[in-house]
């Protein structure tokens, strides 16, 4: 059990088009939504931008630009987090007939994917560590070959990755990031449980994945959908940290659909309960020795 967490805020995430109406879409939107999200509490928010047609995620630098620009100019601090996820789809035409891919297939180069992140400078950005199927015919590539690279260059720049788990062969790819030197200072792991295809979000499960984490870690978990407020209140008792949002979770209750806010309050008050303090911002920072770029 940890007595202190930071909290990560999911804002709005990169998949299909959302059909809730709280899950924003514009540049606008998300910058709004993440606002009253640290001002709610959440010491971090992790950041997607959406196409404003398709309403999907996408890497559009004008939209992370003005997404940046309205966060940064507000007057709230939180870590930035943000996400280096797209471009590593492939979506095969058909069970039988897999070539040609379908167009739907949206894959970028290693380097090609953190342009934003070189550009922009945020204190964190996710590195998915590893491939796995979804439903249907989509899959999401990540080689070692091209997260090895994306390791070196957020290295040299000096952003922190925050390593993504979906299931244990991920985690092993991270345990040799960190013997081969490309993770400075403690490595920051994310356990991303209940997606499909994915780490499972039972506690056996967690566990497993916990009990393999490389010495010295810090690490949050978190699950997708129904179980993601109870899973504020278990990750601290397994040594994690916590992470809400709407990415991950539509509802605060069975019938009542949340706002990034509420979530952030309502894992609050769940940790208050248990007797969790969440960091602020600069603590987190200084917990995770991030360097602030701006």
């Amino acid at each position: 059990m940890i007595s202190e967490v930071f909290i990560t805020c999911a804002v709005t995430g990169g998949g299909g088009a959302p059909k809730h109406k709280n899950v924003p879409i514009t540049p606008r939107e998300i910058a709004d939504s993440a606002i009253e999200a640290a001002r709610a509490g959440a010491s971090a928010v992790h950041l997607h931008v959406r196409d404003l047609k398709t309403r999907r995620g996408v890497l559009d630098l004008d939209l992370y630009r003005e997404l940046m620009h309205r966060v940064r100019d507000s007057d709230v601090n939180p870590v930035i987090n943000l996400t280096s996820g797209e471009g590593c789809y492939i979506v095969l035409g058909s069970p039988n007939e897999p070539l040609p891919l379908s167009p739907e297939t949206y894959m970028l180069g290693a380097l090609d994917r953190l342009a934003h992140i070189e550009e922009l400078r945020p204190e964190i950005c996710t590195l998915d560590c590893g491939s796995m199927g979804f439903r249907g015919e989509w899959l999401m590539a990540n080689t070692h070959g091209a997260v090895r690279a994306m390791a070196k260059r957020l290295q040299e720049i000096g952003v922190k990755p925050e390593l993504e788990v979906f299931d244990m062969g991920h985690l092993m790819m991270v345990r040799d990031l960190v013997k081969e030197g490309l993770i400075d200072n403690a490595p920051l792991i994310q356990l991303c449980m209940n997606l499909s295809y994915g780490a499972p979000d039972d506690l056996t499960t967690l566990m497993a994945l916990v009990n393999q984490l490389p010495t010295g870690s810090i690490y949050s978990a978190f699950s997708l959908g129904s179980k993601q407020l109870p899973y504020a209140a278990l990750a601290p008792s397994v040594g994690a940290n916590v992470r809400v949002g709407l990415e991950d979770n539509l509802y605060l209750s069975r019938s009542r659909l949340a706002t990034n806010a509420e979530l952030v309050q309502r894992a609050i008050e769940i940790l208050e309960r248990i007797g969790v303090r969440v960091l602020s911002p600069d603590e987190m920072r200084e917990k995770l020795k991030l360097k602030v770029h701006v």
